[in-house]
């Protein structure tokens, strides 16, 4: 079923953002939009209704110039900084979760760490085929008994002579079913965090999807299994110094998961808004009553005010500024934003609002679980008032 208003879709900017853009990143937005709309928006509902994933997207991607965009070109991303990064995310979001997902996982969690902490020689070998999506990626550090404490993991690797035996398993892991290699964080015989690259081949490593999920259903997820794997010494990543190495990336993935569930919220803003102003009772649109008014205006308020928030992140990202504490505040605020509009704006379009001629259903699902990811809504809250006191309460 085809979301009857998606090729009328422009996006929002009321605070006039686009003044703060340069050409380049207007351009890219407007393409990224035009291939959403032309090649994936005719599709997502049904992929979403049957739990479809196609790796194929994943090429599509890379041909968008959506993996690893804020990349160096050398190593075949993009080259572009982070704010660009973030309209592409908000852009893929916009579509849905899944997708965003499949691309920041391959982007922020894969090929960022490999750029960031790994050798010239894993830069040159992976990247280039990450950034194609000639290889699909993932990311291991949550564990069945540890999410919001990373540092509890039982994933360990032993020293053996030239490398290492990788046992453990990871859990709630994007693209981990059809993954080429997996970036993993294990403890070694010190209890030191260590990353490792995983490729599909080595032995003793398998992946179990996870089914029946009621949420990002147009993405795959499963798990990471390892059981006696031997990591050659060259699959270590040398630069990456304990857990700070595995948080860096999460939020790297998070500032982009800030943009995203701006997509999301003014695709929902968008379906309603137009809805409201098709849909008579009474006489007279809906868009003319004063309840809805009231709801439309507070959604604009809080999207522009994400806008801004996520927008002047990106500055101090590039300018070398920005802090966890305050990528953690955009991750929090815009997906409960975005949450409450997806929730809210279903209730401007009644019963029609749960259908697949609508995108707020889906977007609400994906949501739920966008809002517990990365860091839970509650972690991210005491990252804040954390920085703000100088107290840790965890």
């Amino acid at each position: 079923m085809l979301n009857i208003y998606a090729q009328t879709y422009s996006g929002f900017d009321y605070a006039m953002i686009d003044e703060l853009l340069t050409e380049e990143q207007i351009n890219i937005r407007q393409s990224i939009r035009a291939w959403i709309n032309r090649d994936i928006i005719s599709h997502i509902e049904d992929w979403a209704q049957n739990a479809t994933f196609h790796p194929e997207i994943m090429q599509q991607l890379g041909q968008m110039g959506c993996l690893g965009p804020h990349i160096p070109k050398e190593y075949g991303g993009g080259g572009l900084d982070t704010i660009t990064y973030g309209i592409i995310m908000q852009e893929l979001e916009r579509a849905d979760s899944g997708i965003r997902s499949c691309a920041s996982v391959q982007s922020s969690l894969v090929m960022y760490p490999i750029w960031k902490f790994g050798s010239e020689q894993q830069k040159q070998k992976f990247l280039p085929l990450l950034s194609t999506g000639e290889y699909i990626g993932s990311f291991g550090l949550t564990e069945p008994n540890h999410g919001s404490n990373p540092n509890g993991m039982e994933c360990r690797v032993k020293k053996v002579q030239g490398g290492y035996l990788l046992n453990g398993n990871k859990m709630w892991i994007t693209n981990s079913p059809i993954c080429h290699l997996a970036v993993v964080w294990a403890k070694d015989e010190n209890n030191y965090v260590i990353g490792l690259i995983v490729e599909r081949a080595m032995q003793g490593f398998s992946t179990p999807t996870i089914h029946e999920k009621w949420s990002l259903r147009t993405s795959i997820t499963g798990e990471l299994v390892f059981q006696d794997v031997f990591i050659p010494e060259e699959n270590i990543l040398p630069n990456a110094k304990g857990l700070k190495a595995p948080l860096s990336c999460l939020s790297s993935a998070r500032y982009g998961i800030s943009w995203g569930a701006i997509g999301a919220a003014m695709d929902c803003l968008h379906s309603a808004l137009e809805y409201s102003k098709d849909r008579y009772q009474f006489d007279k649109p809906l868009a003319a009553f004063q309840l809805t008014q009231k709801r439309l205006a507070e959604f604009i308020t809080e999207i522009t005010q994400a806008q801004l928030l996520s927008f002047r992140i990106g500055q101090l990202i590039n300018s070398g500024k920005a802090t966890p504490a305050q990528i953690s505040m955009a991750k929090r605020n815009n997906v409960e934003m975005a949450l409450r509009i997806a929730r809210e704006s279903r209730q401007i379009c009644g019963a029609m609002g749960i259908t697949g001629a609508f995108p707020m259903m889906r977007h609400a699902m994906n949501l739920e679980s966008v809002i517990t990811y990365e860091g839970t809504h509650e972690v991210h809250l005491l990252i804040t008032g954390m920085d703000i006191t100088g107290i840790n309460a965890f």
